[in-house]
């Protein structure tokens, strides 16, 4: 079994660009007050969810290991 991702997204950051739902349209659904929140809080890793995250302008989306809670997205410094 691959690596479990948890996702999030920082709906005080989130400014509904909607570029997470073009990039991964499973993983991310935008609200009526066009917020965006993932699909499933945790989830199986992905190509997509992963360019979802890189591709947020605002940096509202976190991804971590499940297990461990090591960050993928962003990477620490």
């Amino acid at each position: 079994m691959g690596d479990r991702w948890h996702v999030e997204v920082d709906r005080s950051v989130c400014i509904g660009s909607g570029l997470c739902v073009n990039a991964a349209p499973e993983g991310f659904r935008l609200d009526s007050a066009r917020q965006s929140h993932p699909a499933e809080s945790v989830t199986d890793a992905a190509e997509a969810l992963l360019e979802a995250a890189e591709s947020c302008p605002v940096e509202a989306i976190t991804v971590r290991l499940a297990k461990t809670g090591e960050p993928v997205f962003p990477p620490e410094e």
